[in-house]
């Protein structure tokens, strides 16, 4: 399946809007960049040959159970079904099934150790980039990346990923 490519032109003052991506106006000494909007900060680290294979693929299983426990803000309450044992499917309802991903979210976070996790929920669940992550933890610049890939082979380890 072909997954479309979002892009959306940036310059420092923020995005373009009103002309086509690439196109100049007269004058205009504007440095601009295209952007994947649709790229996470640790896909384009693996992309960029930073994370290997193993700790790409934990972070995605962190971040798709963090997904899948709903972890992130709600706008309204849940109208999700109770479920009566005894009725319906033999496998887990929806809330089991979230009820199990918050679990392993948990496990894999403590895993990862007590001050891992902060680096862990900014770049693979909250889709912060290094460079913010690690102004907003007050660490020193290009320390980020060392310390998610530390993270990430702990999580790693708990996912049993090879």
């Amino acid at each position: 399946m072909q997954q479309e490519l979002v892009t959306r032109e940036m310059t420092s003052e923020g995005p373009v809007r009103g002309r086509k991506v690439g196109a100049r106006g007269a004058g205009t000494k504007k440095r601009s960049v295209t952007v994947n909007i649709a790229e996470s900060p640790l896909t384009w680290l693996h992309a960029h040959g930073h994370l290997e294979d193993r700790l790409y693929e934990a972070g995605e299983r962190l971040r798709a159970d963090w997904e899948r426990a709903q972890l992130g803000p709600n706008i309204t309450m849940s109208w999700d079904v109770v479920r009566i044992r005894g009725t319906g499917d033999a496998g887990l309802s929806a809330t089991e099934r979230q009820i199990a991903a918050k679990r392993r979210f948990g496990e894999a976070c403590d895993s990862a150790g007590k001050g891992l996790q902060d680096i862990l929920w900014r770049v693979v669940c909250s889709g912060e980039t290094l460079p913010i992550a690690e102004k907003a933890l007050e660490w020193p610049a290009r320390s980020g990346k060392l310390v998610l890939k530390l993270a990430l082979e702990r999580v790693a380890d708990y996912y049993r990923i090879r």
